[in-house]
């Protein structure tokens, strides 16, 4: 069944899953969770397949920085754990990763987009359609807590801070702009053939 929600974290969480897996050179999937009370041993013992990087965020709602009310602006803040005899190697490399992935504004909101057009089934995802832009990432200077409870049991460990832009298709989609070639998320600003200027999916 279709989502009845607009939930970015699940469309992002599903990209660096994606996306960080296959830089260990193993078919394990990196998960995402939530924040919640985590012990990671659990977690290894429920996702044996895991690479052993686990990712637990939260969604945090930031205060609009534009006037136009549709274009939500939010941030994740991701723990990341790592365990197992790589865990300082894997570690870096999902730094790095994400850094390259998400740290290139709206160049990295283009390939997001496209990837999810691609892969994404929204008839089983627990999200709607959502359109990327302005994409940064924020390394948090606090890392030493998060390897330090004994409750985390954990080699390795990170925060990170993806900070970016989103909206929902139907806010641009055949609505009314003002100069043709300006783009915003994933539409464009064109002329029809009735010479009236719109947004337009780009394709």
């Amino acid at each position: 069944m279709a989502a009845a929600i607009h939930h970015p974290p699940t469309i992002i969480n599903a990209y660096l899953a994606a996306k960080i897996g296959p830089s260990f050179g193993s078919s394990g999937t990196t998960y995402f969770f939530p924040t919640l009370p985590t012990q990671i041993d659990d977690l290894i013992n429920t996702f044996p397949q895991s690479n052993g990087v686990f990712g637990v965020y939260d969604r945090m709602f930031k205060m609009r920085r534009e006037a136009f009310p549709y274009i939500k602006c939010e941030q994740l803040l991701y723990y990341f754990y790592s365990v197992g005899e790589d865990a300082q190697k894997n570690m870096i490399i999902t730094q790095q990763e994400i850094s390259d992935l998400l740290d290139n504004g709206d160049d990295s909101a283009k390939d997001l987009n496209e990837w999810a057009a691609a892969n994404i089934d929204y008839e089983t995802i627990d999200s709607k359609p959502c359109f990327f832009h302005n994409f940064k990432i924020y390394q948090l200077e606090e890392t030493r807590d998060i390897v330090d409870f004994a409750t985390a049991r954990t080699y390795a460990g990170n925060k990170i801070i993806i900070d970016y832009d989103w909206h929902p298709e139907y806010v641009y989609q055949g609505a009314p702009c003002e100069k043709i070639g300006i783009v915003k998320g994933s539409f464009t600003c064109i002329k029809t053939d009735e010479n009236k200027l719109v947004w337009d999916k780009n394709t």
